[in-house]
Order: C-alpha cells, then structure tokens, then sequence
C-alpha cells in the first residue's frame, strides 16, 4: 500500500513540476517575445502599416507593434559583450509584450527617438558594469566604407532603463532602443524587420499565423510563438512523457508486490480456502474474495499517493527552498535551467490519470493470485491437515 502511494505521489510531482516548467517558460519567453511575427523576407519591411493593418483585420489579433532586429557588440570600457538590438516603438511595444512590469531600473517610456537611449538586461547590464545614465558604445557589424577601407559602425548610447524577465536567455543578451534611432543606425531608412502581433488567445497562434500566410499583402515570413521557440516546449514535452514513463514503473513495482504478498497470504491460507470450498463457496466466490483484497490495498495506495502527492506539488516553492537552505546547495542555477525557483501546476486530468493507472495496475496484479486461489483442490489442501 505505501509502496503505491509513494510511486503515485512521485507521479503526480513530477508531473504538476513539468506543468510548471512549461508555464513558467510560456509566460518568460512571451514577456519578451510575440505571439506572432510577420517578418520581410529579405531582412526589411516597407510599408509595415499595410501589414499591420491586414493582421488586424483578423478578429483574433488584438495588438500589433513594428520593430527593428539586428545583431551588435557593446562595449562599456574594456568590456565587450555580443547582444541582439531590439528597435521598438515604446508606445506599441507595451501592447504585444510585457516588459512594463519586468523593469528594475527607469522606464521603457524613456526611450525618445533621436536621443539614442538603451534598455538592457540586468545580466548585459551587469556583465558591463553599466549603470542607469552611463555611455554603452554600439558596434554593428554592417561597416562603413571608407578611403581607409571598411570601419565598423559604431554609435554610443545612453542606458535609461534595465530589464529583467527572469530568463538568462534574454537577460544576457537582449537590449532594447528606439526604433528610429535603430534605423538610423541598421540603415534601413522608413523599413522595419517586421511586425509583432498580441493574440486573444495565445494557443491559437498557430492556426491564425496560417490564415494571415495566405491573406497578407505582401511577402512575408509569418512565425507563431511555438515555432519561433519550439525547441524549449519540445524538450519540456518529451521530458514530461518519459519521466512519466519511468515513474510509472514505481508503481508497477509495487503491483508486483501485490502479487508476491497476495501468493503467499494463499500458501498460507489453502487449509482455510480448501474449507470453505467444503462448504459451499464457489471458484468465483474465492477469486472474489482475493480480488476484492488486492483491490483494496490498491485503492487505498492510490489515495494516499493522491492526498500525499497533491499536498506536496501544491506546496514544492515552499518545501524545495527549505531543502536548499538545510542542505546548502542550489538544485536550480539559472544559467543552465533558465529559471532559479522550482515551478508547480497541478492539473486535473494528470492526477486522474495516474490514479487510473495506479489502480489498473492494481487490479491486473491481483489476477494471477486470485485465479490460482479458486484452483485449489479441498483434497489435496486437507490431505495433511
């Protein structure tokens, strides 16, 4: 019965933790990223109030926003440190993401074109040793031609503000400016890269990313969310089946013990079985009786791992914590997990299929003893009683 629990608790842990994995990525990564982005094929967009205006025509996208993306160096002293450059429109950007609610340090707002402001993550921040104020020099790697021969372009910008979603990913290597002074800079005169567009409904990203493939205007590269990072949802999936897989093995095992435990309460038992067959009780009444019993124990095991489990995957921030502090160590280091605190979502349909399972398996375990139970003869039990 514990051995059921246990496994079923396991189970149920485990799972509620993957659940949270993938929310807590799912609500990172779009914080900072789109639900969807409609991108030139050539790296630019011209006219992208015509694009905006046809995803808009969709009822199912509430927000769009351009923006510039190009790759630099930035270098604050002796430190240098490769980054993404976001060119936004700071009025919009706020409608398709969430970075309003994720600044440590001034205001996305600060951003004035022609004043060539940056926003940093706190990681990038930190890596260069810049402050709210101080001069961040912007090298890009489209260069300037000249009698000298090609120099690199480079511009030096002002920090407003510093961000932090909580991934490393974008905190290590994202900076945010205005769109017109990243135009200025990448050159592209009126173009963007491309227009980001905010859904109702984040999971319907796929299919509307389809429909406005084949209504928009123009040539365009249309990207939902779950392909743009479909590596970091994949891997979370496939790691949330096999270790389901694997666990489920712990409550197998413990079926298993079902059966040991239930063959040698009917070794022991045969005089006892072989008199009430003497009795009167039929094959079936004694497979009952066994079944009933294994069922039982199961049933009882599935509970307790439930009550045991769902007790634990509701309270995994505060119990892991509490672990980290008695032991000493870190179970989570951010650069390599993306997040520093251990994520739970308890979800109905998880828990009842585990106790299905668990309870399934019970039943089958119970088979074999219980048949062989209704096969005992009364006269070779009683022989030599």
């Amino acid at each position: 019965m514990l051995g059921i629990a246990l496994g079923v608790a396991a189970l149920i842990v485990v799972l509620s933790v993957m659940n949270g994995f993938q929310e807590e990525l799912r609500t990172r990564i779009l914080a900072v990223a789109s639900h969807i982005e409609i991108r030139g094929l050539n790296g630019s967009m011209s006219g992208w109030q015509t694009v905006a205006q046809a995803a808009r025509a969709n009822p199912e996208v509430r927000a769009e926003a351009p923006f510039v993306l190009g790759q630099a160096m930035l270098s604050a002293g002796s430190v240098n440190r490769g980054a993404l450059i976001r060119g936004v429109d700071p009025a919009l950007e706020n409608t398709v993401a969430d970075f309003a609610s994720h600044m440590r340090a001034g205001k996305l707002t600060d951003l004035k074109p022609g004043e060539f402001g940056i926003v940093l993550g706190s990681e990038l921040a930190h890596a260069l040793g810049a402050r709210l104020g101080d001069s961040v020099v912007v090298i890009t790697p489209q260069g300037t031609v000249t009698p000298a021969g090609m120099l690199p372009r480079l511009k030096s910008f002002r920090v407003v503000g510093v961000f932090e979603v909580g991934m490393f990913e974008f905190d290590s290597g994202l900076a945010l400016i205005d769109i017109a002074d990243a135009q200025t800079l990448y050159r592209l005169g009126d173009a963007v890269t491309g227009v980001r567009l905010k859904l109702d409904d984040l999971f319907a990203a796929p299919r509307v990313a389809r429909q406005l493939a084949a209504t928009l205007p123009v040539d365009a590269e249309v990207r939902d969310w779950t392909l743009s990072h479909a590596n970091f949802f994949r891997a979370v999936a496939i790691e949330k089946r096999m270790m389901f897989l694997i666990l489920t093995l712990i409550v197998a095992v413990a079926a298993f013990n079902i059966v040991s435990a239930q063959v040698m309460v009917v070794t022991d038992k045969q005089a006892d079985i072989a008199i009430l067959r003497t009795q009167g009780a039929s094959p079936a009444s004694i497979l009952a009786i066994f079944i009933i019993q294994g069922a039982l124990v199961g049933t009882l095991g599935t509970l307790l791992g439930v009550a045991g489990g769902l007790l634990l995957a509701l309270n995994i921030e505060t119990v892991v914590p509490f672990v980290e502090r008695l032991l000493g160590v870190q179970f989570l280091d951010k650069t390599v997990y993306y997040i520093s605190e251990l994520p739970s979502q308890v979800q109905q349909g998880d828990v009842v299929l585990v106790a299905a399972i668990a309870f399934i398996l019970t039943l089958i375990a119970t088979i074999y003893p219980s048949w062989r139970a209704a096969r005992i003869n009364p006269a070779e039990a009683l022989r030599y009683e």
